[in-house]
């Protein structure tokens, strides 16, 4: 018996190892071919992508009947059934039609923890692809939301260049940050950790606009966004990007996948970025821009398992070495007093996870880990933080009829150490600041009709610093018809208080903070009205609006006072009440001609009124409106691709150190636009190039000094009175102290770049 079981082993695997496979390969197209589609096989783990002809090729098909699926944002998703015979080539061609205009039917999964297509959400959702940042590349996701409607990369610093994402104008703390839907870039980590994710390996972002907290928790009370990261099945075998700029910048990006046995598939990622050019245009001796030297290492697995369970692991490493400030200084003046700079030294690694548990019913395990540790100095203040991020969830998704329900349970653990009187005990001993934060929500989206869905969610979290946090919300989703769709949203949100995220403006302002209180988390009130109007023309044009309306109110918000001591930052909790609210529209405009325009427009008010003054106070740092565009063209027969992309911002109050200072208290009106040419004529490359800020604008262009007192930034010659107060001198007409916190925009001038992709299937 054992003799002929192993002839049967013996011819089943001589079988399988000559077994013919089939290929499959063909073109995506529309008026023009598509570059970029993604091409999936049903139930299997093969999959491409187009090259930049719209061509694409699958390998090691079984012979058999396969169904093929077509997507790509902004037309209408295709499947077709084939027979693959072994060892042939089967031709077959897709034309994809923009008719239910395909950036509604993109698969999204951040408004309900579900993937529904964008159009069946309740919960308005923008999507936003690889294809829409390569129209400006840049080197780190940080910047390249610069172009979407309502989000603004906010600097924080003119020295260090630190920044925060500012959502429908507000501040960056109220930004919730993920990756593959894990709560790993917070606190600390949210003002480095949009560096270094590798472009290569996005496969699309995803940003609410509003309070998620019923689903996500603290921080999510403006907004948040969420970075996909891409199949490995998806993904071609190698990719990799570099480009230049003519102010010595270099952006490494590179990636590639391949097999680990025959059920795990592993994507990697490499990104380098390089900046050592001391430029100084406006003459103050600091560098415009801070020096960078950083490097990131991102993995991906996916693994294979019975009825396509999902199972998935990866990890990213991070570092970075910048700095920014007097010219002529080099490491060996760190921590003195002798040349000013800030010197940030950052070491980051994250693991995230998801596991489909093995059982009937639809539950999964989400986990990710993150060490965040920095060795930063600002002058001569030496500052050193660890922060260290544990986070778990169990979801349950269930089907009961018209209930589409979705139960889970949470717990994240964060803790935050630093060598500042923020984690010491009034003895000086240290004293790590440790938060737990076990919740538990649910969620019910109910079918009421074909054309009416409502959505109802309830989260209940315990923080153990705060205590018991409830957060509602509601959704309705009305189809009037084909053509239009109207959502309606209310929710609420909070945000507990983040030592790190208060302090950074104080540390890098060389300011003392003061809190006056004990602060109390933040608590939102929201409602957004959401209406998509969908035009269609003879031709096969087409015109998408996206129109919003929101208001959110707040109470206990954290107002930094940066105008009653120039030396101090004082934080208490707002007695009285703060707004935000307006109005926000996006157009997706595709022509038969093969002109693509997207453009967006916002009208915001924000601002706080204090209890018992009774005065209404607009926020730092905010605009009053703002606009974004985006203008493709391809010209065919030269393979020639054009894009003019920009935005456009209204004024925003601005913190001046005292009514003496010269600098204006409101920013002007300003632009950054960009112009680049794809040429992809060359198999599997792309050769891009074109200029950045076309206008060459920068904000020192219409005021004296950006930097206040750049010649003595340890205020070695500042004079005081008896009671502290900084009095004017002829080295010091104006009576200021050093402060690089005067940033509104980036201090980079006009430059070229110049790159290449190389895409191998």
């Amino acid at each position: 018996m054992k003799f002929c079981t192993l002839i049967l082993t013996s011819i089943f695997l001589a079988t399988s190892a000559f077994a013919q496979t089939g290929v499959v390969n063909g073109t995506v197209s529309s008026s023009q071919p598509i570059s970029f589609a993604t091409i999936t096989v049903q139930n299997s783990k093969h999959g491409t992508s187009t090259d930049s002809a719209g061509k694409f090729k699958i390998e090691g098909l079984i012979p058999g009947k396969h169904t093929i699926i077509v997507s790509y944002l902004g037309y209408k998703t295709q499947n077709r059934t084939i027979i693959v015979k072994s060892d042939q080539n089967m031709p077959v061609d897709f034309v994809l039609l923009p008719a239910e205009n395909a950036s509604l039917n993109e698969v999204v999964v951040t408004g309900t923890m579900k993937e529904v297509s964008r159009l069946a959400s309740p919960v308005p959702v923008e999507v936003y692809s690889p294809a829409f940042f390569r129209k400006n590349p840049t080197p780190s996701i940080f910047d390249a939301l610069q172009n979407i409607n309502g989000v603004r990369p906010q600097l924080n610093c003119n020295i260090c260049n630190t920044g925060d994402i500012h959502i429908n104008g507000l501040e960056g703390p109220y930004t919730m940050i993920l990756i593959d839907g894990m709560p790993i870039v917070s606190g600390l980590s949210s003002v480095y950790g949009l560096s270094g994710i590798p472009n290569a390996l996005i496969e699309r972002v995803e940003i609410v606009k509003g309070p998620a907290s019923s689903l996500y928790g603290s921080e999510a009370v403006g907004g948040l966004i969420n970075i996909i990261t891409r199949k490995p099945q998806n993904a071609p075998a190698f990719s990799g990007d570099v480009f230049t700029t003519s102010w010595g910048e270099l952006n490494t990006d590179i990636g590639f996948k391949f097999p680990a046995g025959k059920k795990a598939e592993v994507l990697t990622g490499i990104n380098y970025f390089k900046y050592g050019n001391r430029i100084d245009n406006n003459k103050d001796n600091f560098t415009d821009v801070t020096q960078q030297d950083r490097i990131s290492l991102f993995q991906k697995w996916n693994f294979a398992r019975r009825e396509n369970r999902q199972f998935s692991l990866a990890a990213r490493y991070n570092y970075e070495d910048r700095w920014g400030g007097d010219v002529t200084w080099n490491p060996s003046y760190r921590g003195g007093s002798d040349r000013y700079a800030e010197s940030i030294y950052t070491n980051r690694w994250e693991l995230l996870g998801s596991y489909q548990l093995p059982i009937k019913e639809s539950m999964t395990l989400a986990f990710s880990l993150n060490d965040h540790a920095q060795n930063s100095v600002y002058g001569s203040t030496i500052y050193g933080a660890r922060q260290k991020i544990a986070f778990g969830q169990l979801s349950w998704d269930k089907k009961i009829k018209d209930h589409d329900l979705l139960f889970g349970t949470a717990l994240r653990y964060t803790l935050y150490d630093d060598n500042t009187p923020a984690t010491a005990l009034l003895n000086g001993i240290n004293n790590a600041d440790k938060v737990w934060l076990p919740g538990v929500f649910v969620q019910d989206e109910i079918t009421l009709s074909e054309k009416h869905k409502v959505l109802l969610g309830m989260r209940y979290d315990y923080n153990s610093a705060h205590g018991n946090i409830l957060t509602p919300r509601v959704a309705y989703k009305w189809i009037l018809n084909e053509n239009n769709i109207l959502r309606l949203n209310a929710g609420t949100g909070f945000r507990v208080v983040s030592l790190f995220t208060e302090e950074h403006a104080a540390l890098t302002g060389s300011r003392e903070v003061i809190v006056t209180e004990e602060l109390k988390p933040e608590r939102s009130y929201n409602a957004n009205l959401n209406f998509i109007k969908k035009i269609y023309f003879a031709g096969g044009s087409f015109i998408n609006v996206d129109a919003s309306a929101w208001y959110t109110h707040f109470n206990n918000q954290i107002i930094p006072d940066y105008v009653t001591n120039p030396n101090q930052i004082i934080y208490n909790n707002l007695d009285g009440y703060a707004v935000s609210r307006g109005l926000s529209a996006n157009f997706d405009m595709v022509f038969a001609n093969g002109l693509k325009v997207l453009a967006g427009g916002s009208l915001l008010d924000v601002f706080s009124r204090n209890q018992i003054m009774g005065q209404k106070t607009r926020p730092m740092l905010t605009e009053k409106w703002a606009g974004t565009w985006s203008i493709s063209y391809k010209v065919e027969k030269l393979k020639l691709g054009l894009d003019y992309t920009g935005n456009i911002y209204g004024p925003m109050r601005l913190p001046r150190l005292s009514d003496s200072d010269p600098r204006s208290g409101y920013s002007p009106v300003w632009s950054l636009q960009n112009i680049q040419f794809t040429y992809s004529g060359l198999k599997e490359i792309e050769i891009y190039g074109g200029i950045k800020n076309l206008l060459n604008w920068t904000p020192g262009r219409s005021e004296p000094f950006l930097i206040a007192r750049s010649n003595d930034p340890f205020d070695k010659n500042v004079q005081t009175s008896a009671s502290g107060q900084v009095i004017p001198s002829p080295s010091n007409p104006y009576a200021l102290t050093f402060d690089p916190g005067y940033v509104y925009a980036p201090n980079q001038g006009i430059r070229g770049f110049l790159g290449i992709r190389l895409t191998i299937k």
